[in-house]
């Protein structure tokens, strides 16, 4: 199931335009690859009543499943995101910030400074995160797949059966690359790439060992189980971003126990010359492919 979501950055120097948002679109992307729909966008000044305001918009009115900050959380003064999240919140969250601040710590005794809060709302939940891209990303990494779960219990009509089977997870709507494309041609860098390659990777019923190593086994996959890594995925995604030439990546990657001819995965690369672009798009399926995801064919 596809849900919802709008991202919030906040920022003095962002409202201002004094400061270019890198984290607002780095988690719009990280929450595109895992099937969300990011439907609001919005940079605001660390003024609370502001905040408030576009919480209780999002979550009233556009009645958005998550809403994701970014920035505010710290020591200063002007930090504010927190006090706003929980002055509009009808129940804490508190398991959410304590698994960032904890993956943080791993990272950084700085970590437990973050005071980040997370809370629900109606049937949105709220999530405060890092100002810092890096941090933003590492923290939403820590509790995506928990907050996924987390949202199907929201809108469930009673309590969802916490107990999932070992190794179900629920399969993900595919993207539409024509939609894909229309965004990477809206981009800031869209006038450098002269070129755009995609890859859709698909459930087959030929065993692997058929196709990699010449066996012949007699049998057919009938359902493949797929997971991934997404912190890593995100990881060679960034790798790929920094190759030459290249100025567009985007990467959707399905999980669950997927049929033969499911997606198993988009990869959409944009960069200035051919050469370029078939290099990143090899270096990055291959990295997903070996370093990223998991695979177990079912006979």
């Amino acid at each position: 199931m596809s849900y919802t979501a709008a991202v919030l950055t906040i920022s003095d120097k962002g409202a201002r335009g004094e400061r270019t948002d890198t984290s607002g679109p780095a988690l719009v992307r990280m929450l595109q690859d895992d099937g969300w729909e990011v439907t609001d966008t919005a940079i605001l000044p660390d003024e609370q009543q502001q905040i408030q305001e576009a919480l209780i918009r999002c979550a009233d009115e556009k009645r958005v499943n998550l809403i994701l900050t970014t920035g505010g959380t710290g020591f200063s003064p002007r930090d504010v995101t927190p006090e706003a999240t929980l002055a509009v919140v009808e129940r804490e969250t508190r398991g959410i910030p304590e698994a960032m601040r904890a993956e943080s710590m791993k990272i950084t005794p700085r970590g437990c400074l973050s005071r980040s809060a997370a809370g629900i709302r109606g049937r949105t939940l709220i999530v405060n995160l890092p100002g810092s891209e890096k941090a933003a990303r590492e923290n939403l990494s820590a509790v995506l797949g928990s907050i996924r779960h987390g949202i199907d219990m929201l809108l469930s009509a009673g309590s969802a059966d916490c107990a999932v089977p070992h190794g179900h997870v629920h399969k993900k709507a595919p993207p539409s690359m024509d939609q894909w494309l229309r965004e990477a041609k809206a981009g800031p860098e869209a006038e450098k790439i002269g070129m755009y390659l995609t890859h859709n990777g698909v459930v087959r019923t030929t065993p692997r060992a058929e196709v990699r190593e010449g066996a012949q086994t007699g049998r057919a996959v009938r359902a493949m189980r797929f997971s991934f890594d997404s912190e890593k995925a995100e990881t060679a995604a960034e790798e790929a971003r920094r190759l030459p030439g290249i100025y567009h990546v985007r990467v959707w990657l399905n999980e669950g126990e997927l049929l033969p001819g499911e997606d198993i995965m988009y990869v959409l690369i944009g960069g200035d010359i051919r050469p370029h672009v078939v290099d990143a798009l090899d270096f990055l399926v291959g990295k997903l492919k070996t370093q990223c995801v998991s695979e177990t064919e079912i006979f």
